[in-house]
């Protein structure tokens, strides 16, 4: 028993301390690629965007308590996240560079009010290709000689992208594909490509546009590729590989009488063609000198050694040779010049002009405008001439005046020359522009300190020829004339001018061409008028359109074109199609008549309608402008228009005027006889509704009959033709045989409308109603039974017997009026259609005969 109370006493104890003790929370660790847990092995993209969720923290209390999470960083290190205390989501609230920081440290905590437990993670962040490659150690230049062997490395560039993966591999391109260095795409190596040079002479620097890509890579969700361009400078190092060059030949020199003996002549330049690093250059002259000039070595001037009394000829001939020397003292390249230098007197003589008689300063002659291009003027005798020797006796010719038009030869003269003027420009020597052509001759000397000079002027008097032709003023004539102007009107006036004078300039007129025939013009004023027997109508024609030449006595010609337009008169008036217009008028539906007029323009054949007489007078309306006719608001329903007249008639008679717009105005009149229903009428039958409707249309009705007609008989055709080969292909029909098929009876009361064919105009008396009894029996086994069925003939219209009580209400035939059905029934048990449909039909049968005789149509 005491050991029992002892467990029992440890056990209560042991109770009592676990329920005293509360157990810390803990977060869940799932492991690599989790996004909620404990952040163990997490990692997160540098463009991840700011605000984003990245990750949610979870954990638990083991005694089910709630929990809250946090998350710290170093002092001295960014915040780069934040967290829901309740929830754990972690949001990124600082933008992330993996190039700057590729770890993050963070401590993460849970808490369960009592207990706190923190961990310390460190988050990964991964690579984007946000980086561009950069060039280093910029910037780029290269020193290369000129004579580098083709294919040899010239320089290398190096460029770096941060980051990681195909986004931070580079390859180098050129951005000129056609530069003759090549670089190495993955190493950066600029080489001088196969088959190309280098000439430092040619070009001293090329300038290499290299670009650098990375290989690609993933930001903000889309593939992106950065790149980067650099310069490279190639400065190219000249080599001793070019001979010496003079510069400013050819050479001449002058000596003078009065030159001294060690006077410079003249001075001759070279230079080392290796521009980058010259060597030093020497003159020498190899011959021709006969010992009466010497050079400067250095300075390459040229002097003499005599005095020009002594020297034997008058032109020397030397060349000069001009050396390199290289830097260790050895002659080098060489190159050779002549020099010339003439022996001349001193220039005391002018150039002077002669003519066939000796000097002269004056020339004239006489020439046709437009000559020839290139052609001389011959009759220009004139001889240019100087006196001096030598350099002193060089000149130039030139021509002081209008510039373009003529040209001298020669140029350039050495003591005496022929003059030779030539034409340069032979549409400006225009006898019309200018009569007379007025320039100087003007001779210079050219190599001496005086430049004596001399003029002789050039008159030359142009005469005409016919070279113009008549010009018309404009290329369009248009004119407007009235359709009632008498013959011989003037129309227009046409005027042309020929410049050249004399026979040349005189015009003659004349007119052709499709519309001429109404005009003759004037051959010599250019007054163009109408025929005198011409008579011009508007509405014929309203526009006439030819052609005018004006031609000098050679033939010569220009054509313009005339348009003319006739000015509408009114001298048509209005026209009705008929005198008596008939009219069927439904309530609520206006009627329209229409005149014709044919003047040509408005306002002549605008047309204004307007009843001039109507018995009452406030029954119908007219619209002025469409010739619309209504009844008045008053008035709606045929019981209103009984009320009107005595007779109670719905048969009217209007004198209706139609009057044009014109100066002065015309009208015409016209009888409009308006036979008036209403649309309860019409809607009784529908064939009553279809007849009224065509009633002034009869050949619409005949269009409608005949298509029905038609599409029935080809329904009919298909159908027998199908049954005949059906029987046929299963072998039903037999040669003594014949297969009958039972028609339908037609339903009571129908009406078959049947438009005979006839080639005479008597044809439409056959165009009547017939009702077909039905077929009672059945029987179809006749031989009629297997023919097409044929439309039945329309009745004749039934005749109204005369009533002693009641006024009757009669209404013409010819108006297409509605008549009322007879009190006493017909002799025969059973009709067709009813008196109205009757009565239609016959006026209708009546309005196809008259169309019929006038159109010769057969139906």
């Amino acid at each position: 028993m005491r050991r029992c109370r002892w467990a029992a006493l440890a056990l209560g104890l042991l109770r009592l301390c676990l329920a005293q003790a509360n157990f810390a929370p803990h977060f869940f660790d799932n492991g690599v690629g989790s996004t909620n847990g404990n952040m163990a092995l997490f990692s997160l993209p540098e463009d991840t965007p700011v605000g984003s969720h990245v990750y949610t923290l979870n954990g638990t209390d083991p005694e089910g308590d709630s929990i809250s999470y946090h998350i710290s960083f170093d002092p001295s290190a960014r915040s780069v996240f934040s967290v829901d205390p309740t929830f754990g989501n972690i949001t990124l609230v600082e933008e992330l560079d993996r190039e700057m920081e590729d770890e993050i440290e963070a401590i993460i905590s849970i808490s369960d009010g009592l207990n706190l437990v923190a961990e310390k993670v460190v988050i990964l962040v991964t690579d984007a290709n946000d980086e561009a490659p950069r060039f280093i150690q910029e910037p780029y230049v290269a020193l290369v000689p000129e004579d580098i062997p083709a294919g040899s490395i010239i320089f290398k560039v190096h460029a770096v992208d941060r980051d990681t993966g195909s986004g931070g591999s580079v390859t180098y391109f050129l951005q000129n594909l056609h530069s003759p260095f090549a670089v190495d795409r993955h190493s950066g190596v600029l080489r001088l490509q196969a088959g190309a040079t280098l000439d430092y002479e040619r070009s001293r620097t090329h300038y290499i546009t290299v670009v650098a890509k990375d290989g690609g890579g993933r930001l903000h969700g889309a593939d992106v590729v950065f790149s980067a361009t650099t310069t490279v400078t190639v400065n190219v190092e000249d080599v001793q590989d070019m001979a010496p060059v003079f510069v400013g030949t050819p050479y001449y020199g002058y000596v003078y009488e009065d030159t001294l003996p060690g006077s410079e002549v003249l001075k001759v330049v070279a230079m080392d063609g290796d521009r980058g690093k010259p060597n030093r250059i020497l003159y020498s002259l190899v011959n021709g000198s006969d010992g009466a000039f010497e050079i400067n070595e250095t300075s390459g001037a040229i002097s003499i050694t005599q005095s020009p009394a002594q020297l034997q000829r008058e032109v020397y001939e030397l060349h000069v040779q001009v050396t390199e020397m290289s830097p260790a003292g050895s002659p080098a390249a060489q190159a050779t010049v002549p020099v010339t230098i003439r022996i001349v007197d001193l220039n005391n003589h002018p150039p002077t002009f002669y003519g066939e008689s000796g000097p002269q300063n004056r020339f004239e002659l006489s020439m046709n405008e437009h000559p020839p291009q290139g052609e001389i003027l011959r009759g220009l005798k004139i001889t240019v001439n100087d006196s001096d020797q030598g350099a002193n006796a060089k000149f130039n010719l030139q021509l002081v005046g209008p510039r373009g038009i003529f040209r001298v030869v020669p140029q350039t003269v050495l003591n005496e020359a022929q003059v030779t003027v030539i034409v340069e420009n032979s549409a400006a020597i225009d006898f019309e522009k200018s009569k007379v052509l007025t320039f100087k001759l003007l001779a210079v000397e050219v190599n001496t300190p005086e430049k004596f000079s001399s003029t002789a002027d050039v008159v030359i008097q142009l005469l005409d020829t016919n070279d113009n032709v008549p010009k018309f003023d404009s290329l369009y004539y248009v004119a407007r004339i009235p359709e009632n102007a008498p013959g011989g009107s003037s129309v227009v006036a046409v005027t042309a001018v020929d410049p050249d004078t004399g026979p040349w300039g005189e015009v003659k007129y004349s007119i052709y061409g499709t519309g001429a025939d109404l005009f003759l013009i004037h051959p010599s004023t250019g007054l163009i008028y109408t025929q005198p027997w011409a008579s011009l109508d508007a509405e014929a024609t309203a526009r006439y359109n030819f052609y005018v030449k004006a031609e000098d006595m050679e033939g010569k010609y220009s054509i313009a074109e005339v348009f003319i337009t006739l000015l509408d008169v009114n001298d048509h008036p209005p026209q009705f199609g008929k005198s008596v217009q008939k009219k069927t008028m439904v309530l609520g539906t206006p009627v329209k008549i229409e005149a014709i007029d044919e003047d040509a323009e408005e306002p002549n054949n605008l047309v204004d309608y307007s009843i001039t007489h109507a018995e009452p007078a406030n029954v119908f309306d007219i619209n002025s402008h469409t010739g619309e006719i209504w009844l008045k608001n008053s008035i709606r329903s045929l019981d209103a228009l009984h009320n009107i007249t005595p007779g109670r008639d719905c048969l009217w008679s209007l004198e209706v005027q139609a009057k044009d717009r014109g100066s002065p105005s015309f009208s015409t009149t016209a009888l409009l006889k308006i036979d008036i229903t209403d649309a309860e009428t019409l809607s009784r039958s529908p064939m009553t509704a279809f007849l009224i409707q065509t009633k002034d249309n009869p050949m619409k009705a005949v269009g409608v009959l005949a298509g029905t007609m038609a599409t029935v008989v080809a329904i009919t055709v298909l159908i027998s033709t199908a049954t005949f080969w059906r029987n046929k292909k299963s072998n039903k029909v037999l040669p003594v045989r014949r297969v009958l098929r039972k028609r339908p009876s037609p339903a009571p009361r129908t009406i078959r409308i049947e438009w005979l064919k006839s080639k005479s105009t008597k044809a439409a008396t056959k165009f009547m109603l017939k009702e077909k009894p039905p077929n009672e029996n059945c029987n179809n086994n006749s031989p009629e039974s297997s023919l097409l069925p044929r439309a039945p003939a329309l009745p004749p219209p039934p005749s109204v017997a005369p009533s002693t009580g009641a006024a009757q209400w009669t209404v013409p035939t010819v108006s297409g009026s509605l008549t009322p059905q007879p009190t006493q029934p017909p002799p025969k048990p059973k009709t067709v259609g009813s008196p109205v449909q009757s009565t239609l039909i016959s006026e209708l049968k009546q309005k196809f005969e008259k169309k019929s005789v006038h159109n010769k149509a057969y139906f």
